[in-house]
């Protein structure tokens, strides 16, 4: 018997973008009827790479895939006076819309919250845009990086002797729709204790500040602005490490703080590393003498000439037997092959009946045991679901639907 999923029941409309699909995503993989709304021809997400068989086709985008799972998609032109109708019609079943378009485009169109909220009071209104809807950026273009730069994280990444670098692949954007995620959640829990809907407004550049990490805390307590630091160690002990095939993370020191020090000096001449014993030295409970350059030149060169013979994994294991904080520095190949996703069955097959393959998706963030995660289907061809939501579910005549097509609103 298969458990009823958190938003069971729950319509939500797709109006987003790549700053917020993820959001959506995260929606419908909990249960919720997820609707995506397209232009006729489908979105651009569509026509970003990388391809299944490098065919660049706007079905066969891995990231739309990834991004799509469990949604239905209908085609709609919202420039038209019918393709407004239409959109007005499932705006009034639906709990929830979130958007990313710029501010006051939908305003400009007839469907911005003001005028939906008049034919669904308790609607749920979540925009998502790079630097929200008031103040003096509000009407800036913005993108993954310009929202990663702005928000501050962009000088924390990167070398210390070049200039800064973006994270992976639009992890602004995804910062962005976790927080609109957790937003509009709230929102709808709102909505279900008092059924009040409401607005909500999501910058992006907000969401990008608030994963600053510790920096703010540095600042403040020690009046310290964090830099970026590479591969650099921050002291003797601390920061990242090649071995036998990549690299590993340890934390054994910090600012004055010593994490099972000892442990992993005894653990290298367990070893018989060259020169361990040296690391016994008084001189090395001094946080100042960690942090010099010679400290962490002798340090650096001790502890490489025993990880470079071992693999990752192994001192990875090792390690935590020995209470030691050391984590492997994992590449996608090494996530594949990860014991701890192989036993929690992360990874998922999805079916594309279409392609006549099964493909292998990310799995669940999380575990919820009475309302569980689950991918229920791939994501939508273009205008898959016109049909069934138009006709079956709006009532639209069959033969309607074809004018609506030859006059391009859907």
């Amino acid at each position: 018997m298969i458990s009823v999923s958190a938003l069971d029941g729950v319509l939500v409309i797709d109006l987003t973008g790549l700053s917020g699909a993820y959001c959506t995503k995260l929606l419908a993989d909990l249960g919720a009827d997820v609707i995506r709304v397209e232009p006729p021809g489908g979105d651009n997400l569509r026509r970003l790479g990388p391809f299944y068989k490098d065919d660049a086709h706007p079905d066969k985008s891995l990231l739309h895939f990834f991004l799509n799972t469990n949604k239905r998609a209908v085609t709609l032109n919202l420039k038209t006076e019918d393709g407004k109708n239409i959109f007005r019609r499932l705006a009034k079943r639906a709990q929830i819309i979130i958007e990313t378009f710029s501010p006051g485009y939908l305003e400009s169109l007839g469907l911005g919250y003001s005028s939906l909220k008049e034919i669904n009071p308790s609607l749920i209104f979540t925009s998502i845009t790079p630097f929200g809807q008031n103040g003096p950026y509000r009407d800036f273009k913005g993108s993954d990086i310009i929202c990663w730069a702005m928000g501050g994280l962009m000088y924390l990444g990167g070398f210390s002797d070049r200039p800064p670098v973006q994270g992976y692949e639009y992890m602004a954007y995804k910062t962005g729709s976790m927080h609109a995620s957790v937003a509009t959640l709230i929102a709808f829990y709102h909505l279900d204790k008092t059924g009040e809907g409401q607005y909500i407004d999501v910058s992006v550049q907000e969401c990008v500040a608030q994963a600053m990490e510790n920096a703010a805390q540095y600042y403040d307590l020690e009046g310290v602005v964090r830099c970026r630091q590479g591969l650099r160690q921050l002291e003797a002990g601390a920061g990242i490490y090649p071995c036998k095939d990549g690299f590993v993370y340890m934390l054994v020191a910090m600012r004055g703080t010593l994490m099972r020090w000892d442990e992993l000096v005894d653990w290298l001449i367990e070893e018989r590393t060259p020169k361990a014993d040296s690391l016994k030295d008084s001189k090395w409970k001094d946080k100042d003498w960690r942090q010099t350059e010679e400290a962490r030149n002798k340090f650096y060169d001790i502890f490489t000439d025993f990880s470079k013979s071992h693999p990752k994994l192994e001192l990875y294991e090792k390690a935590q037997a020995k209470g030691i904080s050391l984590s492997p520095v994992s590449t996608i190949g090494d996530l594949f092959e990860n014991p701890q996703l192989k036993a929690r069955g992360f990874f998922q097959e999805i079916e594309h009946p279409e392609l006549g393959v099964k493909l292998l998706y990310p799995g669940g963030p999380y575990v919820l045991e009475k309302t569980p995660w689950r991918i229920r289907r791939r994501a939508p061809l273009i205008g898959e679901h016109n049909t069934e939501i138009f006709h079956y579910e709006l009532g639209i005549p069959k033969e309607d639907l074809g004018a609506l097509m030859s006059a391009g609103v859907i």
